[in-house]
């Protein structure tokens, strides 16, 4: 294992040439980051994740019931235990000739069955409550990190010239306010690499999973090879935009319809400019040329700016659904009901409508035909995500 760890942290990769990891070992008179140090993001990452289910208990939840924000998930299928193995054996979306089987076998309509199936999705779906939770902490986290990283890094020169994240290195001492904004970002990141198997799931859950992977995985890094300079400044740039999208959420979970426009036109211009402007014109372009001009070449530059790439091309892919979606309210004449991130169809909707498949089916028969509709669509809808519409092109 030695052998194998000697081979993985070469100095001859990792470093500037004429550098050493000895080099950078702590001293009396000034402190490097340590390798080490990283093992206390996993008990503290557990202490967020516990402080994180205690807040929820007793702050969130307290304030989105005083919001009237709905508590009760979307409406449960009537009990069927014909459907039931079908859905939980076989299939949880039944295809055409299945349809037409269980609608000989139950003498239901094809409609009533595919209602029944979209129900009996829905009814594994989290509640609006467990949504608005989820996003108060994750906006509240935010704005606390945001606001830390914001105190400290005015106070340094390389937010306001970037090529002072290279002079000196890598002998820069490591501060105490740097350590401690790196090390909570590392830990709420592992928390969220954990918890998103819990957490409400989205359509783009790989997506997101590759984002968490790719931001510990820098993390990790530029803290182990002391490039904490620039990674201070990613951290900060990056979390603006996501405390504008959890409010919107929360405005949007409690109905509040003009609100949540107003914060989602806000977060869609924030990510935006934020993402494809300054991030690759202030953020890459250092590391890209200046760390190039001050260190010249080794092969983790080239690691660390692959994994910014990445970065850069999920930013792309995220800001082409924004546009798409802004784009198609616009067009449509309904720009007060465009939501960027979870419209009809979109990668991270989370609950269906029962408005497009049933307008594509006729009702074959009639004693069934007033099973329950699903809930989620229309002005009275579960769904947090779905303003009221009628049609899936308004969700």
């Amino acid at each position: 294992m030695a052998g194998i760890l000697a081979w993985f942290w070469n100095e001859r990769f990792w470093l500037p040439h004429n550098v050493t990891w000895a080099d950078l070992q702590s001293t009396e008179e000034a402190a490097f980051p340590q390798a080490e140090d990283l093992y206390l993001a996993f008990p503290l990452a557990f202490c967020i994740f516990m402080i994180r289910l205690l807040f929820e208990r007793f702050i969130a939840k307290p304030c989105a019931l005083g919001l009237k924000v709905q508590a009760n998930g979307p409406q449960k299928a009537q009990p069927n235990a014909i459907l039931e193995k079908v859905f939980t054996a076989i299939t949880k979306h039944p295809d055409e000739k299945r349809l037409e089987g269980l609608s000989k076998q139950l003498d239901w309509d094809v409609r009533s069955i595919q209602r029944w199936f979209r129900q009996r999705r829905n009814q594994e779906k989290p509640s609006t409550l467990r949504k608005f939770c989820e996003s108060m902490w994750r906006f509240t986290f935010y704005l606390y990190i945001f606001t830390y990283g914001v105190r400290f890094l005015k106070k340094t020169p390389w937010l306001w010239n970037t090529r002072q994240c290279w002079s000196g290195y890598p002998y820069q001492p490591l501060m105490p306010d740097l350590h401690y904004y790196y090390i909570v970002e590392l830990s709420f990141y592992w928390s969220l690499m954990f918890s998103q198997f819990i957490d409400v799931k989205r359509k783009d859950f790989g997506i997101m999973f590759t984002h968490h992977i790719v931001t510990v995985t820098l993390i990790t890094f530029s803290y182990v090879t002391n490039l904490t300079r620039v990674g201070t400044l990613i951290l900060c740039l990056h979390d603006a935009a996501d405390i504008v999208l959890e409010a919107a959420k929360m405005a949007n979970y409690c109905k509040c319809q003009k609100l949540s426009d107003l914060l989602f036109l806000t977060f869609a211009v924030v990510f935006i400019v934020s993402r494809l402007g300054i991030y690759p014109l202030w953020i890459l372009n250092t590391t890209l040329f200046e760390l190039y001009e001050a260190l010249g070449n080794f092969p983790a530059l080239w690691v660390f700016n692959v994994l910014l790439m990445v970065l850069q091309i999920l930013h792309c892919f995220w800001s082409y659904l924004i546009i798409k979606a802004a784009y198609k309210a616009i067009s449509k004449g309904k720009a007060g009901k465009w939501n960027p991130l979870h419209v009809a169809k979109d990668a991270r909707s989370d609950v269906e409508s029962s408005s497009d498949e049933e307008e594509t089916v006729p009702r074959s028969k009639g004693p069934h035909s007033t099973v329950t509709t699903n809930g989620t669509s229309g002005a009275n809808g579960t769904n947090g995500y779905l303003t009221a519409a009628t049609s899936s092109e308004e969700h």
